[in-house]
């Protein structure tokens, strides 16, 4: 289903990024791969949002990377209290990034230095004080 996007191996070590990324922040990261829209990315990206209750943390301040490798598409999702923080401008050199990264095939190292940076955000507007619980899983998901 992955195509040659990523191998299983890959797919291991962003979940790790993720839960790296994670660690200092109260904020919650996900990455969800799409290989089944054929357009309407955007609207689709907000409906996998929703049905990840990623709209549901306590500080909303939860970010969805939607991918669609086929398409060479990309939404970047920032939840409202990270999104008061953070400059559209810092959401659009992720993306750029990213897209031109996915266009020399880099896959893999544009997704985890890209889940890394988030992780650096978040940390910064939303450090963790006492207890962190994860609020949503770290694991990659599939449509």
């Amino acid at each position: 289903m992955m195509g040659n996007y990523l191998t299983n191996k890959q797919i291991t070590s962003l979940v790790e990024a993720i839960q790296s990324a994670e660690d200092h922040s109260t904020g919650e990261i996900r990455v969800h791969i799409d290989s089944t829209t054929e357009d309407h990315n955007a609207k689709t990206a907000f409906e996998v949002f929703k049905e990840l209750c990623m709209d549901k943390t306590t500080d909303r301040n939860a970010v969805l990377f939607h991918i669609n490798f086929e398409q060479k598409y990309l939404t970047i999702i920032g939840d409202v209290g990270i999104h008061e923080k953070v400059h559209q401008s810092f959401w659009d050199h992720l993306h750029d990034y990213v897209t031109a990264e996915f266009a020399k095939g880099n896959y893999y190292a544009a997704l985890k230095s890209a889940v890394l940076e988030t992780g650096l955000e978040l940390k910064k507007y939303f450090p963790v004080e006492g207890e962190n619980p994860n609020q949503l899983p770290n694991e990659i998901t599939f449509s």
